[in-house]
């Protein structure tokens, strides 16, 4: 195993337990002595946390598509520059709440904005940066809406439209087998964070 570091990114839809399991799987390869640090989309760096409050707030008015997208890809481009890179030319295992993946599903397959488009402006935005892993923890919309029991603008969305977006998010894992692992969250919890390190097992042991 070499010292480079290692970008593991965990999506999915509105409740599959991101954050949760992201925790957990932090806690573990601590343990095992690990350099790990976390993070999230949006909201890891100052400016993303001004973003993330403009974009998640039900009470502010509600973008256009395209302003949102250049929203999350402002958050983005700070993200990769400040936060992600750094931490990767240190040699460290970064484990993200959300990257790229989520902006191809929520607003290329969500809102319906040209796919091609959308993943040409990422690749702008994150500068070349690719995850070393995508973990894509899935579970049915509405009980990861039930699950989830918060308010926030894209809990307030059409079941049509979290639909579409857990539709994108298993196209793209469709597209790239061999960085995407897709994880059923409806297993109970442990076998669930199983399934997880061993995914990041053997990610790491590639190098």
């Amino acid at each position: 195993m070499t010292n480079r570091g290692h970008l593991i990114v965990f999506e999915g839809v509105e409740g599959a337990g991101k954050s949760t399991h992201l925790q957990r799987a932090a806690a573990a390869l601590r343990a095992r002595g690990r350099a790990v640090v976390e993070t999230a989309e949006p909201g890891g760096t100052p400016l993303g946390k001004r973003l993330r409050a403009l974009l998640m707030d039900a009470n502010n008015a509600a973008p256009t598509p395209w302003t949102e997208l250049f929203l999350y890809l402002a958050d983005r481009a700070e993200h990769v520059a400040t936060f992600l890179q750094p931490a990767l030319a240190r040699g460290e295992l970064v484990l993200c709440d959300r990257f790229s993946p989520s902006t191809l599903a929520y607003q290329g397959y969500g809102r319906g904005l040209d796919l091609h488009v959308v993943r040409q402006l990422d690749e702008v935005a994150r500068q070349g940066l690719q995850p070393d892993l995508v973990i894509l923890l899935d579970c049915p919309v509405e009980l990861g809406l039930e699950r989830a029991g918060r308010n926030d603008r894209f809990h307030r969305e059409s079941l049509a439209f979290h639909e579409r977006v857990r539709a994108g998010f298993l196209a793209l894992a469709s597209e790239a087998p061999n960085q995407f692992v897709v994880i059923d969250t409806r297993a109970p919890a442990d076998r669930v964070h199983a399934q997880i390190l061993a995914a990041v097992d053997r990610c790491l042991a590639l190098d």
